[in-house]
């Protein structure tokens, strides 16, 4: 009965869409990628370096430890319903320049389509019901260099976006990302233009003759041809590194998300702009073993008394790495709801050429 409820809630969000603001467009690149920038509330755009910078930040590609890198992330969400999976691959073409390519899923498969079921005569067929999946796929290109100022990198994105509703309606998009990232002794500063020139979904839908009587029957609207567009977003991020001893040190990091999209659920919002900070703290042990933390995704809740109370989502991590080559991380974390905590693991292989 959940799963039921779960799919028809997202077919109705996908395909009404359009009716909606655009600020919730292509929320599925919003969940983050990554184990341990999950396990750190997703504060990582002035301190990401890896792979998964591609996602973060494309510039702190240019900053990466090895001359090649892939990383690789399932996750699953609302007791496996929904499937997100992730996989990125990074190289160094030269001393100052990197490039990479990232892969990200999010779908819910095996959906039964019982449009048909009853035959034409009205007796019901169970032969007549198959199955779709509702997925949403982006592809990324990535380009980040070093600058000749000292401690400055900069990066960008080219995103193709494909979303499908099985065989009733499929979206193709474009979009671009540009990043910046600043280090200076131990802080660490930088800046991501998600969706800089906005991204545009044009949609198309395959509605059959049977499936317009099944509208009619209903009364609901036969959905045509239109365009999505998901505006663009600044984030902000800054972090600092603290060295305790030989052994042990700490990573601290902050976010903040600035949108242009009128007001949202954010601890800052105004009609024009709304901020959402994420904090995250990993400490290390020897640059072997990593425990994470942070805090975001701070609302405001009005209960049945229209009393207003400030929420909060902590999210947990751990880590390991590996002779230096293989990480293996882990997080405790959701995408907005404290009720569908998923537990998520991602790998990172490091490889240098001799």
């Amino acid at each position: 009965m959940k799963r039921a409820l779960f799919i028809i809630i997202l077919l109705a969000c996908s395909l009404g869409v359009f009716a909606q603001a655009p600020k919730y467009s292509n929320e599925f690149l919003a969940i983050g990628v990554g184990a341990r920038s999950l396990g750190m509330s997703n504060a990582q755009t002035g301190i990401t370096a890896d792979v998964t910078s591609a996602y973060w930040n494309p510039a702190g590609l240019a900053n990466q430890s090895s001359d090649i890198q892939a990383g690789l992330m399932h996750n699953e969400y609302f007791a496996g319903i929904a499937k997100y999976d992730y996989a990125g691959f990074s190289m160094k073409l030269d001393t100052a320049s990197t490039i990479g390519f990232s892969v990200i899923r999010m779908g819910v498969d095996d959906i039964p389509n019982t449009i048909n079921l009853y035959d034409n005569q009205g007796n019901i067929n169970y032969n007549r019901i198959t199955k779709f999946s509702v997925a949403d796929y982006a592809m990324m290109f990535s380009y980040a260099r070093k600058s000749k100022i000292k401690g400055l990198s900069y990066g960008g994105n080219v995103k193709i976006i494909y979303r499908q509703l099985g065989s009733f309606a499929q979206a193709y998009g474009f979009g671009l990302d540009l990043g910046v990232q600043y280090q200076t002794g131990k802080w660490q500063f930088g800046v991501m233009g998600r969706d800089i020139t906005s991204t545009f979904n044009a949609w198309t839908f395959d509605v059959s003759e049977n499936m317009q009587d099944v509208f009619d029957a209903t009364g609901n609207e036969i959905p045509e041809n239109s365009l999505e567009v998901t505006l663009p977003r600044l984030i902000f991020g800054g972090g600092r590194l603290f060295n305790f001893s030989d052994n042990f040190s700490s990573l601290v990091a902050l976010d903040l998300e600035v949108t242009f999209d009128g007001k949202r659920n954010t601890l800052i919002k105004s009609n024009l702009v709304s901020v959402d900070p994420r904090l995250g703290v990993e400490l290390g042990f020897k640059n072997i073993i990593y425990v994470r933390g942070g805090v975001g995704n701070i609302q405001q809740e009005t209960d049945f008394g229209d009393k207003k109370t400030t929420t909060l989502q902590p999210n947990f991590g751990v880590g390991v790495k590996i002779k230096k080559m293989i990480s293996i991380d882990y997080a405790l974390t959701n995408i907005g709801d404290s009720y569908f905590y998923s537990n998520v693991f991602s790998l990172r292989l490091d490889l240098n050429r001799k």
